[in-house]
């Protein structure tokens, strides 16, 4: 199953202020363990919501709003996708993530829905449709050097 880790926002990361050297290196090392066990298939920061934008549809309209963005707590501040068994894989590997400090780090673990997921809604052809879409994306993502 394929989960998306979601790192939240927090007062610091929203103010752009960065961790220490010391940090990085930790969540290196976690990062490089992910990828050694097959886990990690993706992970990134992200920028404070200042630098960003809400777009809010309703009835073909959309409504743009500029950050920043007041509730922190809402906010996110990075990801990872990590490829596991199972649910609680992810939550053992999210037991092991390095902490800055006794600043809180708070992780949110959700289960990406898959094509097969919709059998009940979908037609078999739709599903398989959409499994070709990921598959022709996958094709064409840019791979690391090795």
């Amino acid at each position: 199953m394929r989960v998306m880790v979601i790192v939240k926002a927090n007062q610091d990361s929203e103010a752009g202020g960065l961790p220490t050297p010391e940090y990085i290196a930790r969540m290196g090392a976690y990062n490089d363990e992910l990828i050694a066990a097959g886990v990690m298939l993706d992970a990134g920061g992200l920028a404070p919501s200042a630098r960003g934008a809400r777009v809010s549809l309703r009835r073909g309209q959309a409504t743009v709003t500029d950050g920043p963005f007041t509730e922190t707590k809402e906010l996110l501040g990075g990801y990872w996708i990590w490829q596991v068994a199972s649910l609680q894989e992810a939550i053992d590997w999210a037991r092991k993530a390095p902490t800055d400090g006794d600043r809180e780090f708070n992780l949110e673990l959700r289960p990406f829905m898959e094509p097969e997921d919709f059998a009940e809604v979908a037609s078999p052809e739709l599903i398989a449709q959409e499994q070709g879409w990921r598959d022709e994306q996958a094709s064409k993502a840019p791979r690391a050097p090795a």
